[in-house]
Protein backbone atom coordinates (compact mmCIF):
# COMPACT_ATOMS: atom_id res chain seq x y z
CA UNK A 1 0.00 0.00 0.00
CA UNK A 2 1.80 3.33 -1.20
CA UNK A 3 -0.25 5.62 0.47
CA UNK A 4 -3.93 6.09 2.77
CA UNK A 5 -5.51 7.05 -1.24
CA UNK A 6 -5.41 3.08 -1.75
CA UNK A 7 -7.24 2.16 1.83
CA UNK A 8 -9.63 5.19 1.22
CA UNK A 9 -10.93 3.86 -1.86
CA UNK A 10 -11.69 0.57 -0.48
CA UNK A 11 -13.76 1.78 2.37
CA UNK A 12 -17.33 2.30 1.68
CA UNK A 13 -18.38 5.89 3.13
CA UNK A 14 -22.02 4.43 3.05
CA UNK A 15 -21.18 1.07 4.47
CA UNK A 16 -19.35 3.27 7.36
CA UNK A 17 -22.25 5.34 8.39
CA UNK A 18 -24.77 2.25 8.50
CA UNK A 19 -22.03 0.73 11.05
CA UNK A 20 -22.13 3.79 12.74
CA UNK A 21 -25.95 4.33 12.90
CA UNK A 22 -26.78 0.44 13.92
CA UNK A 23 -23.73 0.33 16.29
CA UNK A 24 -25.27 -1.00 19.87
CA UNK A 25 -25.71 -0.80 23.73
CA UNK A 26 -23.15 -4.10 23.93
CA UNK A 27 -20.80 -2.67 20.82
CA UNK A 28 -20.21 0.66 22.89
CA UNK A 29 -20.09 -0.97 26.12
CA UNK A 30 -17.63 -3.30 25.13
CA UNK A 31 -15.52 -0.35 23.52
CA UNK A 32 -15.67 1.05 26.38
CA UNK A 33 -14.67 -2.09 28.57
CA UNK A 34 -11.47 -2.77 26.15
CA UNK A 35 -8.63 -2.63 28.23
CA UNK A 36 -5.83 -0.44 26.21
CA UNK A 37 -6.87 0.95 23.06
CA UNK A 38 -10.32 -0.11 21.45
CA UNK A 39 -10.21 -0.92 17.60
CA UNK A 40 -11.82 0.45 14.54
CA UNK A 41 -15.18 -1.23 15.26
CA UNK A 42 -15.05 0.29 18.82
CA UNK A 43 -14.24 3.64 17.56
CA UNK A 44 -17.11 3.26 15.26
CA UNK A 45 -19.13 2.49 18.05
CA UNK A 46 -17.94 5.74 20.37
CA UNK A 47 -19.45 7.97 17.66
CA UNK A 48 -22.77 6.04 17.32
CA UNK A 49 -26.27 7.93 18.49
CA UNK A 50 -26.28 6.09 21.30
CA UNK A 51 -22.91 6.52 22.34
CA UNK A 52 -24.11 9.94 22.31
CA UNK A 53 -27.27 9.64 24.34
CA UNK A 54 -26.65 6.47 26.68
CA UNK A 55 -22.95 6.64 27.56
CA UNK A 56 -21.68 10.52 27.31
CA UNK A 57 -21.03 11.00 31.01
CA UNK A 58 -19.39 7.49 31.21
CA UNK A 59 -17.02 8.18 27.99
CA UNK A 60 -16.24 11.62 29.45
CA UNK A 61 -14.36 9.90 33.06
CA UNK A 62 -12.69 7.30 31.11
CA UNK A 63 -11.22 9.69 28.39
CA UNK A 64 -10.29 12.40 31.52
CA UNK A 65 -8.77 9.12 33.29
CA UNK A 66 -6.95 8.56 30.40
CA UNK A 67 -5.65 12.02 29.69
CA UNK A 68 -3.88 12.20 33.20
CA UNK A 69 -2.61 8.83 33.37
CA UNK A 70 -0.48 9.76 29.73
CA UNK A 71 -0.14 13.31 29.92
CA UNK A 72 -0.78 14.44 33.61
CA UNK A 73 -2.58 17.93 34.40
CA UNK A 74 -0.54 19.87 31.53
CA UNK A 75 -1.36 22.20 28.75
CA UNK A 76 0.97 23.03 25.95
CA UNK A 77 0.18 26.51 24.67
CA UNK A 78 0.94 27.96 21.29
CA UNK A 79 -0.18 30.72 19.06
CA UNK A 80 -0.91 30.79 15.24
CA UNK A 81 1.41 33.62 13.40
CA UNK A 82 -0.29 34.28 10.17
CA UNK A 83 2.10 35.12 7.45
CA UNK A 84 0.09 35.62 4.52
CA UNK A 85 -3.38 36.08 3.41
CA UNK A 86 -2.72 34.95 -0.68
CA UNK A 87 -4.43 32.29 -1.80
CA UNK A 88 -5.14 31.25 -5.28
CA UNK A 89 -8.16 28.67 -3.96
CA UNK A 90 -11.72 29.25 -3.91
CA UNK A 91 -12.98 27.17 -0.98
CA UNK A 92 -16.84 29.25 0.16
CA UNK A 93 -16.29 28.55 3.37
CA UNK A 94 -12.46 31.24 4.27
CA UNK A 95 -12.11 34.48 4.37
CA UNK A 96 -8.76 33.98 2.37
CA UNK A 97 -10.49 32.56 -0.56
CA UNK A 98 -9.21 34.27 -3.99
CA UNK A 99 -12.86 35.49 -4.88
CA UNK A 100 -12.96 37.51 -1.41
CA UNK A 101 -12.19 41.37 -2.12
CA UNK A 102 -10.00 41.88 0.94
CA UNK A 103 -6.60 43.54 1.43
CA UNK A 104 -3.98 40.76 0.46
CA UNK A 105 -0.29 40.55 2.38
CA UNK A 106 2.25 38.60 2.96
CA UNK A 107 4.48 39.59 5.72
CA UNK A 108 7.87 40.24 5.11
CA UNK A 109 10.89 39.15 7.48
CA UNK A 110 11.27 42.44 8.89
CA UNK A 111 7.52 41.83 9.97
CA UNK A 112 7.77 38.93 11.30
CA UNK A 113 10.18 39.95 13.57
CA UNK A 114 7.35 42.56 15.18
CA UNK A 115 4.81 39.73 15.32
CA UNK A 116 7.66 37.32 17.14
CA UNK A 117 8.34 40.34 19.74
CA UNK A 118 4.84 40.36 20.66
CA UNK A 119 4.36 36.70 21.09
CA UNK A 120 7.78 36.31 22.90
CA UNK A 121 6.81 39.08 25.23
CA UNK A 122 3.58 36.58 26.60
CA UNK A 123 6.07 33.71 26.74
CA UNK A 124 5.62 31.70 23.71
CA UNK A 125 8.18 29.25 23.00
CA UNK A 126 6.09 27.09 19.93
CA UNK A 127 4.70 28.94 17.39
CA UNK A 128 2.16 28.11 14.55
CA UNK A 129 3.06 29.43 10.81
CA UNK A 130 -0.33 29.96 9.07
CA UNK A 131 -0.74 31.15 5.09
CA UNK A 132 -3.08 30.88 2.46
CA UNK A 133 -2.09 28.80 -0.69
CA UNK A 134 -0.18 30.88 -3.13
CA UNK A 135 2.88 28.73 -3.88
CA UNK A 136 4.13 31.79 -6.02
CA UNK A 137 3.62 33.89 -2.97
CA UNK A 138 4.56 31.45 -0.17
CA UNK A 139 7.06 29.37 -1.95
CA UNK A 140 9.28 27.02 -0.71
CA UNK A 141 12.31 29.23 -0.44
CA UNK A 142 10.06 31.87 1.36
CA UNK A 143 9.15 29.15 4.15
CA UNK A 144 12.84 27.70 4.54
CA UNK A 145 14.10 31.80 5.19
CA UNK A 146 11.53 31.98 7.42
CA UNK A 147 12.05 28.95 9.72
CA UNK A 148 15.14 29.56 9.77
CA UNK A 149 14.82 32.91 11.62
CA UNK A 150 12.23 31.91 13.53
CA UNK A 151 14.29 29.02 14.95
CA UNK A 152 16.51 31.75 16.55
CA UNK A 153 13.36 33.07 18.89
CA UNK A 154 11.21 29.99 19.27
CA UNK A 155 12.04 26.42 20.59
CA UNK A 156 9.38 24.88 18.48
CA UNK A 157 8.15 26.25 14.77
CA UNK A 158 5.20 24.15 13.11
CA UNK A 159 3.42 25.48 10.18
CA UNK A 160 -0.11 25.02 8.45
CA UNK A 161 0.19 26.21 4.73
CA UNK A 162 -0.47 24.37 1.02
CA UNK A 163 0.90 20.91 0.74
CA UNK A 164 4.20 20.32 -0.78
CA UNK A 165 6.03 18.04 -2.02
CA UNK A 166 8.00 15.20 -0.10
CA UNK A 167 11.33 17.17 -1.13
CA UNK A 168 10.10 20.51 -0.22
CA UNK A 169 9.54 19.02 3.39
CA UNK A 170 12.84 17.48 3.78
CA UNK A 171 14.40 20.85 2.96
CA UNK A 172 12.13 22.62 5.74
CA UNK A 173 13.30 20.08 8.42
CA UNK A 174 16.41 20.72 7.67
CA UNK A 175 15.65 24.34 8.78
CA UNK A 176 14.18 23.31 11.90
CA UNK A 177 10.31 22.86 11.07
CA UNK A 178 9.34 20.48 13.83
CA UNK A 179 5.34 19.58 12.65
CA UNK A 180 3.15 20.32 9.97
CA UNK A 181 -0.68 20.54 10.52
CA UNK A 182 -2.74 19.82 7.43
CA UNK A 183 -6.75 19.03 7.26
CA UNK A 184 -8.52 17.33 4.96
CA UNK A 185 -11.15 19.35 5.69
CA UNK A 186 -13.65 16.86 4.50
CA UNK A 187 -13.04 13.16 3.90
CA UNK A 188 -16.40 13.00 1.87
CA UNK A 189 -15.04 13.35 -1.93
CA UNK A 190 -18.22 14.85 -3.19
CA UNK A 191 -18.92 17.25 0.06
CA UNK A 192 -15.06 18.34 -0.94
CA UNK A 193 -15.68 18.89 -4.46
CA UNK A 194 -19.18 21.56 -3.62
CA UNK A 195 -16.77 23.43 -1.35
CA UNK A 196 -13.58 23.89 -3.15
CA UNK A 197 -14.18 25.40 -6.58
CA UNK A 198 -11.22 26.30 -7.84
CA UNK A 199 -6.77 25.96 -7.49
CA UNK A 200 -4.56 22.86 -6.58
CA UNK A 201 -7.05 22.11 -3.61
CA UNK A 202 -9.81 20.89 -5.67
CA UNK A 203 -7.38 17.86 -5.93
CA UNK A 204 -9.22 15.86 -3.10
CA UNK A 205 -6.52 13.08 -3.74
CA UNK A 206 -3.55 15.18 -3.74
CA UNK A 207 -4.38 16.84 -0.17
CA UNK A 208 -5.12 13.08 1.03
CA UNK A 209 -1.39 11.74 0.25
CA UNK A 210 0.16 14.83 1.84
CA UNK A 211 0.34 13.00 4.98
CA UNK A 212 2.41 10.00 3.26
CA UNK A 213 4.20 12.53 1.55
CA UNK A 214 5.10 14.06 5.30
CA UNK A 215 5.91 10.81 6.63
CA UNK A 216 7.99 9.79 4.39
CA UNK A 217 9.72 13.11 4.68
CA UNK A 218 10.37 12.42 8.38
CA UNK A 219 8.77 14.89 10.32
CA UNK A 220 8.80 14.99 13.63
CA UNK A 221 4.77 15.64 14.11
CA UNK A 222 1.44 15.06 11.74
CA UNK A 223 -1.83 17.21 12.41
CA UNK A 224 -4.88 15.79 11.01
CA UNK A 225 -8.53 17.19 11.58
CA UNK A 226 -11.75 17.74 9.32
CA UNK A 227 -13.73 21.38 9.31
CA UNK A 228 -17.11 20.35 11.05
CA UNK A 229 -19.76 21.91 9.31
CA UNK A 230 -18.58 20.86 5.39
CA UNK A 231 -20.66 17.74 5.13
CA UNK A 232 -24.00 16.53 6.83
CA UNK A 233 -22.68 13.21 8.58
CA UNK A 234 -20.10 14.72 11.00
CA UNK A 235 -19.94 10.89 12.02
CA UNK A 236 -18.41 9.55 9.24
CA UNK A 237 -16.04 12.28 9.05
CA UNK A 238 -14.65 11.57 11.97
CA UNK A 239 -14.27 7.77 11.26
CA UNK A 240 -12.24 8.46 8.39
CA UNK A 241 -10.22 10.79 10.43
CA UNK A 242 -9.44 7.93 12.81
CA UNK A 243 -9.16 5.79 10.03
CA UNK A 244 -6.40 7.79 8.58
CA UNK A 245 -4.72 8.11 12.10
CA UNK A 246 -4.69 4.73 12.48
CA UNK A 247 -3.00 3.93 8.76
CA UNK A 248 -0.30 6.45 9.45
CA UNK A 249 0.25 5.53 12.96
CA UNK A 250 1.13 1.99 11.58
CA UNK A 251 3.36 3.02 8.72
CA UNK A 252 4.69 6.17 10.32
CA UNK A 253 5.36 4.61 14.06
CA UNK A 254 8.51 7.01 14.57
CA UNK A 255 6.24 10.39 14.03
CA UNK A 256 3.58 11.71 16.59
CA UNK A 257 0.31 13.07 15.49
CA UNK A 258 -2.10 15.53 16.69
CA UNK A 259 -6.18 16.41 16.32
CA UNK A 260 -7.71 19.69 16.07
CA UNK A 261 -11.55 19.88 15.86
CA UNK A 262 -12.60 23.22 14.19
CA UNK A 263 -15.71 24.00 13.70
CA UNK A 264 -16.61 26.86 10.60
CA UNK A 265 -17.00 30.38 12.06
CA UNK A 266 -18.01 33.02 11.07
CA UNK A 267 -15.74 34.89 8.05
CA UNK A 268 -15.87 36.86 5.03
CA UNK A 269 -18.38 35.06 2.58
CA UNK A 270 -20.55 33.72 5.54
CA UNK A 271 -21.05 30.01 4.41
CA UNK A 272 -23.63 28.46 6.56
CA UNK A 273 -22.53 25.04 7.85
CA UNK A 274 -24.55 21.93 6.67
CA UNK A 275 -24.81 20.89 10.04
CA UNK A 276 -24.10 22.38 13.29
CA UNK A 277 -22.01 20.27 15.54
CA UNK A 278 -23.65 20.90 18.79
CA UNK A 279 -21.29 21.11 22.21
CA UNK A 280 -22.49 17.83 23.05
CA UNK A 281 -21.03 16.74 19.60
CA UNK A 282 -18.02 18.02 20.04
CA UNK A 283 -17.80 16.21 23.57
CA UNK A 284 -18.75 13.21 22.22
CA UNK A 285 -15.88 13.20 19.48
CA UNK A 286 -13.26 14.19 21.89
CA UNK A 287 -14.04 11.33 24.12
CA UNK A 288 -14.41 8.71 21.32
CA UNK A 289 -10.77 9.79 19.76
CA UNK A 290 -9.62 9.65 23.42
CA UNK A 291 -10.70 6.42 24.35
CA UNK A 292 -9.37 5.27 20.43
CA UNK A 293 -5.82 6.80 21.02
CA UNK A 294 -4.25 7.17 24.06
CA UNK A 295 -1.23 9.08 22.53
CA UNK A 296 -3.21 11.22 20.61
CA UNK A 297 -3.00 14.97 20.72
CA UNK A 298 -5.91 16.68 21.18
CA UNK A 299 -5.74 20.55 20.29
CA UNK A 300 -8.72 23.15 20.75
CA UNK A 301 -8.63 26.60 19.50
CA UNK A 302 -9.86 30.01 19.58
CA UNK A 303 -12.95 29.52 17.50
CA UNK A 304 -14.37 28.35 20.78
CA UNK A 305 -15.91 30.30 23.31
CA UNK A 306 -14.31 30.76 26.91
CA UNK A 307 -16.83 29.04 28.55
CA UNK A 308 -16.66 25.72 25.92
CA UNK A 309 -12.54 25.72 26.24
CA UNK A 310 -12.78 25.60 30.36
CA UNK A 311 -15.06 22.83 29.87
CA UNK A 312 -14.07 20.59 27.66
CA UNK A 313 -10.50 20.74 29.52
CA UNK A 314 -10.65 17.80 31.79
CA UNK A 315 -12.22 15.13 28.61
CA UNK A 316 -8.95 14.90 26.74
CA UNK A 317 -7.37 18.26 25.40
CA UNK A 318 -3.47 18.65 25.38
CA UNK A 319 -2.82 21.21 23.70
CA UNK A 320 -4.58 25.06 23.05
CA UNK A 321 -4.16 27.95 21.17
CA UNK A 322 -4.29 31.92 23.01
CA UNK A 323 -4.46 35.37 22.41
CA UNK A 324 -4.86 34.10 18.54
CA UNK A 325 -5.08 36.51 15.63
CA UNK A 326 -5.94 35.10 12.51
CA UNK A 327 -4.80 38.21 10.26
CA UNK A 328 -1.02 38.55 8.71
CA UNK A 329 0.56 41.11 11.55
CA UNK A 330 -2.34 40.93 13.67
CA UNK A 331 0.04 40.60 16.96
CA UNK A 332 1.81 43.84 15.69
CA UNK A 333 -0.84 45.76 14.37
CA UNK A 334 -4.71 45.82 14.98
CA UNK A 335 -6.30 45.23 11.09
CA UNK A 336 -8.78 42.36 11.74
CA UNK A 337 -9.87 43.07 7.86
CA UNK A 338 -7.37 40.45 7.05
CA UNK A 339 -8.33 38.25 9.58
CA UNK A 340 -9.15 34.27 7.88
CA UNK A 341 -12.26 33.66 10.19
CA UNK A 342 -13.50 35.47 13.86
CA UNK A 343 -12.69 34.05 16.65
CA UNK A 344 -14.52 33.81 20.00
CA UNK A 345 -12.05 33.29 23.36
CA UNK A 346 -10.59 36.82 23.15
CA UNK A 347 -8.36 36.33 26.37
CA UNK A 348 -4.96 37.60 26.06
CA UNK A 349 -2.24 34.36 26.87
CA UNK A 350 -1.40 35.84 30.52
CA UNK A 351 -5.06 35.12 31.22
CA UNK A 352 -5.55 31.99 29.73
CA UNK A 353 -2.60 30.48 31.77
CA UNK A 354 -3.87 31.96 35.27
CA UNK A 355 -7.15 30.29 34.20
CA UNK A 356 -5.62 26.99 33.78
CA UNK A 357 -3.70 27.49 37.03
CA UNK A 358 -6.61 28.35 38.61
CA UNK A 359 -8.32 25.01 37.49
CA UNK A 360 -4.91 23.34 38.83
CA UNK A 361 -3.31 22.64 35.23
CA UNK A 362 0.04 23.46 34.14
CA UNK A 363 0.54 25.60 31.15
CA UNK A 364 3.29 24.54 29.07
CA UNK A 365 4.87 26.73 26.61
CA UNK A 366 7.18 24.34 24.78
CA UNK A 367 7.13 20.41 24.62
CA UNK A 368 10.29 20.83 22.06
CA UNK A 369 12.83 22.38 21.65
CA UNK A 370 14.40 22.99 17.55
CA UNK A 371 18.23 23.13 18.92
CA UNK A 372 18.15 19.49 18.11
CA UNK A 373 18.36 20.17 14.40
CA UNK A 374 20.79 22.17 14.56
CA UNK A 375 24.45 22.58 14.63
CA UNK A 376 26.18 24.22 18.07
CA UNK A 377 24.84 28.29 18.75
CA UNK A 378 23.20 29.77 21.65
CA UNK A 379 21.08 32.71 22.40
CA UNK A 380 21.96 34.14 25.11
CA UNK A 381 18.77 36.16 25.67
CA UNK A 382 16.89 32.84 25.40
CA UNK A 383 19.16 30.84 26.77
CA UNK A 384 18.81 28.27 24.29
CA UNK A 385 21.82 26.13 23.37
CA UNK A 386 21.44 24.63 19.95
CA UNK A 387 23.66 21.14 19.14
CA UNK A 388 23.35 19.05 16.51
CA UNK A 389 21.68 16.11 17.31
CA UNK A 390 20.81 13.22 15.00
CA UNK A 391 17.77 12.52 17.77
CA UNK A 392 14.53 13.25 15.85
CA UNK A 393 12.29 13.53 18.89
CA UNK A 394 12.94 14.59 22.50
CA UNK A 395 10.13 15.28 24.70
CA UNK A 396 10.73 17.84 27.23
CA UNK A 397 7.35 17.14 29.01
CA UNK A 398 5.23 13.93 28.88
Amino acid sequence: MNSFLDKYEKTSWVDISSRIELSTRNDVENALKTDGRCDLGGFAALLSPIAGIEYLEEMAQVAHNLTVQRFGRVIRLFAPMYLSNECTNICDYCGFSLGNKILRKTLSIAEMLKETGALRKHGFEHVLLVTGESAQKVSTDYLFEAITVLCEYFSNVSMEVQPLDQGDYQHLIKAGLHAVLVYQETYERDSYAKHHLKGKKTNFNWRLETADRLGRAGINKIGLGCLYGLTENWRTDSFFAGLHLDYLEKKYWQTSFSMSFPRIRPYEGEMSPLVDLQDRDLVQLLCAFRIFNHELELSLSTRESPTLREQLLPIGITTMSAGSKTNPGGYSVSDDSLEQFSISDERNPDEIAQMLRLKEYEPVWKDWDCSYHFKSKTDSSKGIFCDERTSSSVRLVS
